[in-house]
């Protein structure tokens, strides 16, 4: 990795989008901290696309998607948000998109798009059940993600959130995950399994050709993927513009993709710097 400040300021001029991680990326000890939020809105302010994608459920995003002042959970600013790895978004509710599903909270109306059609997922969620029951019955220690209610297209064991599991009980889980043919793929904080085609990068193509009408991989030398683990790697590989929080050493053991270029600071500073890049650049 090159330090942020070895990014061109040519390439920082032609950024026009952003898509971002949330748990250690966006987020601090599991809520986001006010110069990340200031960061969000100050990147849209500008006029620049804003898109997380995380492996949360989609019901922990919903409140950040939208506000919920009554729990104090102040609105992001953003132009739509990725739960669950690509099975799941929320975009804004004037999109017409075949199996979009109203949502709702605090009495605003918002989209809530999925990746598959209905009958895959009700199939899908079935087996996904049985997976997470035969993971608990045969890793040791495993315990299902405390998020998991919110969770539709997708299960997540919790092994740095709320429980520690050792690396090789982490990797036991993967290949369990792996060997009933599904996804796996490991997060911060949980491993996340799901049926299906989709990952992040799916989603982010997804999102662009849905909210902007445009294929992203036609112009990927004007966005920026900003990450921080391993569940981020397929971003890190594919996106010229990609960027890793400083706090992406711990997993320097089993990175095989890194990013091209690294924050200073780690998490919600990270982010903060990375935005702080693109727009001084806009201004120079």
């Amino acid at each position: 990795m090159l330090p942020l400040s070895s990014w061109p300021l040519a390439e920082r001029q032609r950024i026009i989008g952003v898509f971002t991680d949330i748990d250690d990326t966006l987020t601090t000890h599991q809520a986001i901290t006010p110069d990340a939020l200031q960061a969000l809105a100050d990147l849209k302010a500008a006029g620049l696309a804003v898109i997380p994608i995380t492996g949360r459920p989609v019901g922990w995003c919903e409140p950040h998607a939208l506000g919920d002042a009554a729990r104090g959970v102040p609105r992001w600013s953003v132009d739509a948000m990725v739960a669950e790895n690509g099975g799941v978004a929320f975009v804004p509710d004037s999109l017409k998109q075949i199996d979009l599903q109203p949502g709702y909270q605090l009495g605003k109306q918002l989209s809530k798009a999925y990746y598959a059609d209905a009958a895959s997922r009700s199939v899908n969620w079935l087996k996904m059940q049985q997976v997470a029951q035969r993971v608990l019955r045969e890793v040791p220690g495993a315990a299902i993600s405390r998020d998991a209610a919110g969770r539709e297209t997708d299960i997540a064991i919790d092994y740095a959130e709320h429980v520690l599991l050792p690396p090789d009980k982490v990797a036991q889980v993967v290949a369990l995950m792996q060997s009933e043919g599904m996804q796996a793929t490991v997060s911060s904080i949980h491993i996340n399994g799901w049926y299906g085609t989709h990952n992040k990068l799916e989603a982010a193509r997804w999102m662009v050709r849905l909210l902007f009408d445009c294929t992203l991989d036609n112009e990927l030398d004007h966005w920026v993927y900003v990450g921080d683990s391993t569940n981020d790697q397929l971003m890190f590989e594919h996106f010229p513009h990609s960027i890793g929080v400083a706090n992406i050493h711990r997993f320097d053991a089993q990175l095989l993709h890194w990013p091209r270029y690294e924050a200073p600071s780690e998490r919600g500073a990270g982010f903060a710097e990375v935005a702080r890049a693109i727009l001084e650049a806009r201004d120079a």
